[in-house]
Parts: structure tokens; C-alpha cells; sequence
């Protein structure tokens, strides 16, 4: 795994906007009361939100943004990097970056940029930014991280369409070069798990073709599933979860080693919200306190890669923090990609949270 640092960066706000849209799991009629009642007690999810058809995660991140560039008294034409993270853009082509400058008012100077990545796509997000800003020309950039990928699930498939809510998360990054912190990540990636979380058809590899449209039986260990299309997403979770309780803590650990860490020393540990016992399993390896691994995946479901600012925000938003604090923060999933980052949370960061 590659083990990269920044320097002089700090994290200024961070918002999250999630559709008002709520569907709880025991409403779902793809379940029966008793399955309603185990998934819950499986996954930890109670409720999630989602988008109504016509909400973009580009709308949710986008309204993230005017709140915390307001909150913080940015001016527009000073924000120098834009970088969209998202495996839900509005099209194929142009970039949803470049929608985004133009309906944030920003100057036409912005550099932007969408990346293509889920699960893992915070921690790469702002590894990006850390080392971008370390060009002392570049000074304030939004990281916008948001899927509404709910769109993208057939509601009648039990394996996948009750795990996935939508959100929409900007963090506000700033360079200051008199500021002593220290970003400190770990990342990597194993395209050979292709076949873990993917959506067949609609890339330019499987274009939509009539047979992408058509309804198939899912079944496993000889029991029916549901039903999903080839542009629905599929999710292999004996395999993601295998993958996710062994890379992660092992991220954490090499993270915890390289940065000479132990994890008594971190006041919080955020992990994307994929599955609460699989964050429960991932937390008793690292040997990390409960009350030190916060989860907001009871009321927004997996968020793909939303998941770790929507829970900084749902923890702090209504907390002033006293003083700065210790994270620790890790992110994986589809790709295969993971990463992990070591960083302090300044007492003076805004959080916001917004309903679309």
C-alpha cells in the first residue's frame, strides 16, 4: 500500500444535504415482518434516504456547498479547486465538475475535476486535494462527495436495495502554510475484485442494449433474492465483506504503524458505512473503543463514498468542539480501493446538515 503525506492543510467545514425522501426498512414490501426485522439487525439500518427520481447527488452536494461557503464567509472567486468524487454523475459527458463551477459562481480559473470512485473515494479525495494545494498557488478547494446511487438498485432485489441511501457531503480545505498539521494516508487498490459491486451494462465495455432493460431471478444458496436488471447494480456481499474485515484494520494498523500511533492515542475512528456488523468486526480488530467509532448508517444506509463526512457531520453538528481532535479515518469497497488517512479535525471547523 502507498503511504503518502501533506502538509499545512486544514479542513475548514464540512456539510452534508440528504434527500427529504425516507423509506424504512420495515415499510419495504419486498420484505415479510420477520425478514424487515433481521435485516435491521444485521446491517443496522433503519431508515435511509433517497432520491425521488429527480435529485442528483450533484443538487445534494451542490446545495452542501452554498451552505458551508456561506457559513464560512468564502468568496467565490478564491476558491481555486473543485474536485467532484461520484460514481452517479448527471451524464456521461461533460463533467459534473464543470456544471458545478458554473452553478456555484465560481471563476472560470477553477480547476476541476470528477473522479470516478465509491466507497474509498473520501480518503482519496482528499489525499488529492492535500497534495494539489501543496502548490502554494492553489489555497481553498471543495471536495464534493455524493451518490444517489438508490437510483441505480432494482427495488426488488432483497441483496441490494435496501442497503443504499443518497447523499450529498462538500468538505472546505484550505493551504496555510503557517499551520503545522500533518495528513498522513495509506491507499491502494485490487482491480481483480471487478466482479464484487459492479453494474454490468451502460459503460462503453457493455453499452444499454434491449436484453440490459429485462428482468432476471436472482437466487442464492438456492433461494430467490429478487429480481434485478444488468443496469442495476450487483453486490457479491460474502465477498465484500471477506475483503472489507480484512483490509481495512490492516490499513488502520500499517497507518497507526507508519504515523507512530496507537489507537488509544486517536479520539476517532470513522469507517465508511457499508454494514454495522462489519464496522463492529473492523472495530474489535483495531481494538477501538465503541464510543470512539461513531456510525450514522441506523438513518442513511450506505452512502458509498458520503458515508465518512455525512458521519463527521451527524457526530459534531451538534457538539462545539472544545478543543482540536485526533481521527482516523477509512474508506473501501467497490474497485476494489481502499485508503486510510491520519488527521486532526480543528475545534473551529462549521459542520452543517441540510435537507433536499
Amino acid at each position: 500500500m502507498a503511504f503518502i503525506e501533506a502538509v499545512n492543510i486544514s479542513i475548514k467545514g464540512i456539510a452534508a444535504c440528504v434527500p427529504k425522501k425516507i423509506q424504512k426498512t420495515s415499510d419495504l414490501e419486498i420484505f415479510s415482518k420477520k425478514e424487515a426485522q433481521v435485516f435491521e439487525q444485521n446491517t443496522g439500518i433503519k431508515q435511509r434516504h433517497i432520491s425521488d427520481g429527480t435529485i442528483c447527488a450533484s443538487d445534494l452536494c451542490l446545495q452542501a456547498a452554498k451552505n458551508i461557503i456561506q457559513k464560512l464567509n468564502w468568496q467565490k472567486d478564491e476558491i481555486d479547486v473543485l474536485i467532484f468524487i461520484s460514481q452517479t454523475p448527471d451524464y456521461i459527458l461533460p463533467a459534473t465538475s464543470n456544471l458545478l463551477q458554473n452553478r456555484l459562481g465560481l471563476s472560470q480559473n477553477c480547476f476541476c475535476l470528477d473522479i470516478s470512485l465509491g466507497c474509498s473515494g473520501y480518503i482519496y479525495g482528499l489525499n488529492l486535494i492535500s497534495n494539489l494545494l501543496q502548490n502554494k498557488n492553489l489555497n481553498k478547494a471543495l471536495l464534493m462527495v455524493g451518490d444517489t446511487i438508490s437510483l441505480y438498485t432494482s427495488e426488488y432485489d432483497k441483496s441490494v436495495y435496501p442497503l443504499f441511501g443518497d447523499a450529498g457531503t462538500v468538505t472546505a480545505i484550505e493551504y496555510q502554510n503557517k499551520n503545522p498539521s500533518k495528513w498522513s494516508f495509506i491507499i491502494g487498490s485490487d482491480g481483480s475484485g471487478l466482479e464484487a459491486i459492479k453494474i454490468n451494462d451502460g459503460g462503453a465495455r457493455n453499452r444499454t442494449n434491449s436484453s440490459s432493460l429485462l428482468f432476471q431471478n436472482i437466487d442464492f444458496e438456492d433461494e430467490s433474492i429478487g429480481k434485478r436488471r444488468d443496469i442495476d447494480l450487483q453486490l457479491r456481499g460474502i465477498d465484500v465483506f471477506n475483503f472489507a474485515i480484512k483490509i481495512a484494520p490492516k490499513s488502520i494498523i500499517e497507518l497507526l504503524e507508519n504515523t507512530n500511533q496507537t489507537i488509544e492515542n486517536v479520539d476517532y475512528l470513522f469507517l465508511h458505512q457499508a454494514n454495522l456488523f462489519m464496522n463492529e468486526t473492523i472495530r474489535k480488530k483495531v481494538k477501538a473503543k465503541k464510543e470512539k467509532t461513531p456510525n450514522s448508517i441506523q438513518n442513511f444506509g450506505n452512502t458509498n463514498g458520503a458515508s465518512i463526512p455525512l458521519t463527521i457531520v451527524q457526530t459534531f453538528i451538534e457538539i462545539k468542539l472544545e478543543n482540536d481532535i485526533s481521527t482516523v479515518m477509512c474508506g473501501f469497497g467497490v474497485g476494489l480501493s481502499w485508503g486510510a488517512v491520519s488527521m486532526k479535525i480543528e475545534k473551529s471547523v462549521q459542520f452543517d446538515m441540510s435537507y433536499l
